[in-house]
This record gives C-alpha cells, structure tokens and sequence, in this order.
C-alpha cells in the first residue's frame, strides 16, 4: 500500500510569488529593492503541516517553541548585596511617638484611636443592651424609628414621649455618658 501523498501548502507559495513580484516592481521603478529592515519575529506556527516519521508520529510544535525566553540574572548576588537590600534602613519598622497611657482602663494605646481594652467593654454593653431590647420587642429588627433611651439605677427621665426607654440594673459606667 503506498504513503498517502499530502498536499503542498499553498501559502508559503503564494508569499514567495508575492516578495518575487514586489521586488521586480520595485526594481522597474529604479528603486532599490530593500527599502526598511525586515523584522524577524519569533512565533508559533501559524498552519503547521505534518511531518511524518518512520514510525508514523508527527511532530507538532512544543510548548517551549513559542515562550519568549525572559531575562536571567548572568551572577549570583553575593551575601552582602543581599544583607544590604534586605536591611535597608526605609523597610525597617518606623519608631512610633504617637503611643499613650489610656485613661480609664491603664492600657498602651495610640493617640486620638479609642483604646481596644475599653472598646471591648463597650461591645460588652452594646450587646447586653441590645438582647435585653430583643426580649422586650419579641424579635431582633422590629425596632420603632424612635430615638431610644438607656436608663441606668437611680437615673429619672421626665419627657418620654416618642422615645423608647431600655432600664438596665446596674449603674452607669464611667465611659457611657448620659447625654
């Protein structure tokens, strides 16, 4: 049984035939025939054809042909260029001025930020405050749009209309102010 025979690829031909003619064109106009420099790029196959083998595999192209290869460094860095960039004086932590002694609870804190002790004591409260509305109202959103009120042991409120009032049993702390 004979090979089957394969088609000649009619695009290479048409190209060549195409240069061909360009360049005698070119040369009946008297002009010389290289007019810019060609430019040579590296890219996949756009129509492979198929090559076949003694053992009947075929060649297609790899997946390394068609990677532009990328830049790599010609000598190693030595340790001391490296201790150099990694210790730079700019990645180096900042030493912070801005650091001060909370007033209520004592602990470290950054100037004009609440301190996170004390913020940790008002989510405390919040949410005590918030399930004792939840077991009033019945479920947790059904809130009226009305400025609500906390009342504390001892404290009185005279004008209650269109305002809910939540009364909590313990006294007031320090940071919660009443107004």
């Amino acid at each position: 049984m004979a090979p089957p025979v394969q088609p000649l690829p009619l695009l290479p031909l048409l190209l060549g035939r195409l240069a061909r003619s360009w360049a005698a064109l070119l040369q009946a106009l008297g002009q010389p025939p290289a007019l810019a420099p060609a430019l040579a790029v590296h890219a996949p196959v756009a129509l492979p054809h198929n090559e076949s083998h003694d053992d009947g595999e075929t060649n297609s192209p790899s997946f390394l042909d068609s990677i532009f290869w990328m830049a790599a460094p010609k000598k190693r860095r030595t340790i001391e260029v490296n201790r150099c960039r990694r210790r730079n004086p700019n990645k180096l932590e900042k030493v912070k001025n801005n650091i001060e002694v909370c007033q209520e609870c004592g602990h470290l804190k950054l100037k004009h930020v609440l301190c996170s002790f004390c913020y940790q004591k008002v989510q405390r409260e919040t949410s005590l405050i918030r399930a004792q509305i939840q077991a009033q109202e019945g479920r947790p959103h059904n809130a009226p749009a009305v400025e609500t009120v906390v009342l504390y042991e001892g404290e009185k409120m005279t004008d209650t209309e269109n305002q809910r009032v939540i009364e909590r049993n313990r006294k007031r702390p320090l940071w919660f102010t009443q107004y």
